[in-house]
């Protein structure tokens, strides 16, 4: 229910409570303007969303919720760091308190000075100097423990999670995550299918042994047909989310620092992002980096809304981890292409997009043929920023299992918080949008599913209907 006044929504805490978060005794929900918030005395309201990038006064309000939070994804070696930051906030504010104070009262005795000079008591405007002097000394000291006080709480900030949806399924890690949904039936063939780079081979469209040679393991030379397939696949990506009523865009494949900081954390940006030397960029991981980054320091009038962006890019990643590179294909690289597609919207509307989201990567994919599934990410799967995030995976023949080929993600307004991205409603209220982002293709990997359930009993690779224009009219890829 949408209302312009404050509504109660829920009264009875134990209503609110999922994954162990609770709002505690005397909170209760409101509605206002069709956004969830809680009372947080007198005449203030605190929106739900608001918690997205966990604001300080949120955290020294409710550092329960937030350590409970912290709990529900598994890194508890995070805890501490809510005392602590709450600790240094209030050392924070007391000496800006305490500068603000002392600055009023230099500016006050400032003024006299020249009062005094023109009575002709020049030794006490002599007097007054120094004293304004030691003041001034005073205040430079004050100012230097704020601005380190300031830094401190920021940079824990950046590493405490963001708060997750309550449908969030808690768990670990990846092993935990909830399937949701399948979509077409898996198929295993009668003949053996061989693994992805042979196939490729087969079909002289793949030549590993040469990238290695001119950049070491994790590049790739796609050839012949092969390239063509991905390059058809990229393009009909392009005009299927073009037909679905998203905008078309090719961002810039290097972003800088304060955009890199503003969509990912800082464990992402360590395992991903590659950092050129001597200049404030960085070569994007995915062109959502940028897409977000479109939006920086932005004023979006709420009738603008949403803006819904498909875009394609070179996408370049470390892949520093547990999983490292793979040397034998082309399923974990350093280099690849992918089109994306992100919204930036109303908070209201941020849980609509983001179901039509991962529904458009499960219809591309079904209209190639390829069986896929939908997977919820459990709370200690998600990265820092995320409130909500579903995998879509395809089913490989091969293997008798699905694997990751999208990832689609609801990143309420923490990426908006940190970029300042806001929205100006009609009565003039200004508040952050939300951000979300899902992938749409991503090859050379996305061409595994691709090649695993179109390959034949004779090696040749079946081209479905939908991509045969982009492939000149070909049937089929074969030696």
């Amino acid at each position: 229910r949408k209302s312009d006044d404050l509504v109660n929504f829920c009264s009875h805490r134990d209503e609110c409570v999922r994954n162990g978060v609770r709002m505690g005794k005397g909170y209760k929900i409101y509605l206002s303007r069709g956004r969830i918030c809680t009372k947080i005395g007198g005449s203030d309201y605190l929106y739900m969303e608001d918690m997205r990038m966990l604001d300080l006064r949120f955290v020294r309000e409710n550092p329960d919720i937030v350590k409970q939070n912290i709990k529900n994804k598994f890194q508890d070696s995070k805890l501490p760091l809510v005392d602590e930051v709450i600790a240094l906030d209030a050392e924070s504010r007391a000496v800006k308190q305490e500068a603000d104070a002392l600055r009023a009262d230099r500016n006050k005795i400032s003024k006299q000075i020249g009062a005094l000079m023109a009575q002709g008591k020049k030794e006490e405007a002599e007097e007054t100097k120094k004293l304004v002097t030691e003041k001034s000394a005073r205040l430079a000291e004050l100012e230097a423990k704020e601005s380190e006080l300031t830094e401190k709480v920021t940079k824990i900030m950046m590493v405490i999670p963001n708060i997750i949806d309550p449908s969030v399924p808690l768990g670990k890690d990846d092993s935990e995550n909830v399937e949701l949904e399948k979509f077409g039936e898996p198929v295993v063939p009668e003949f053996d299918i061989p693994y992805h780079s042979e196939i490729m081979e087969s079909v002289d469209g793949l030549d590993l042994d040469s990238a290695r040679k001119v950049a070491g393991n994790g590049f790739y030379y796609l050839m012949g047909d092969i390239a063509r397939l991905h390059s058809a696949v990229i393009s009909y990506a392009r005009d299927f989310m073009i037909d679905r009523g998203f905008t078309y865009c090719i961002p810039p494949f290097m972003i800088r620092s304060e955009v890199v900081t503003g969509v990912m954390s800082f464990a992402e940006m360590d395992a991903m992002m590659y950092k050129i030397e001597g200049e404030d960029l960085y070569l994007i991981g995915t062109s959502e980096h940028s897409m977000i980054g479109k939006f920086i320091d932005t004023i979006i009038p709420e009738e603008q809304l949403p803006h819904t962006l498909t875009s394609y890019s070179p996408c370049f990643r470390k892949e520093k981890g547990a999983h490292g590179i793979e040397e034998r294909g082309v399923y974990r690289i350093h280099q690849f292409e992918k089109q994306e597609m992100i919204v930036v919207c109303t908070p209201e509307d941020s849980k609509m997009w983001f179901e039509k989201l991962w529904k458009n990567t499960v219809d591309l994919f079904r209209t190639l043929d390829i069986p896929v599934r939908t997977l919820e990410c459990c709370s200690g799967d998600l990265a820092d920023l995320k409130v909500k995030s579903i995998d879509v995976e395809a089913w490989s023949p091969r293997q008798k299992k699905y694997f990751e080929v999208g990832s689609c993600s609801n990143l309420g307004d923490a990426q908006a918080r940190r970029l300042k991205i806001r929205v100006k409603g009609e009565d003039g209220e200004k508040y952050f949008a939300h951000t979300l982002n899902n992938t749409v293709v991503a090859p050379p990997r996305m061409l595994i599913a691709f090649l695993e359930n179109n390959l034949c009993a004779d090696g040749s690779i079946k081209i479905p209907e939908a991509l045969r224009p982009y492939m000149g009219g070909k049937t089929e890829i074969r030696k």
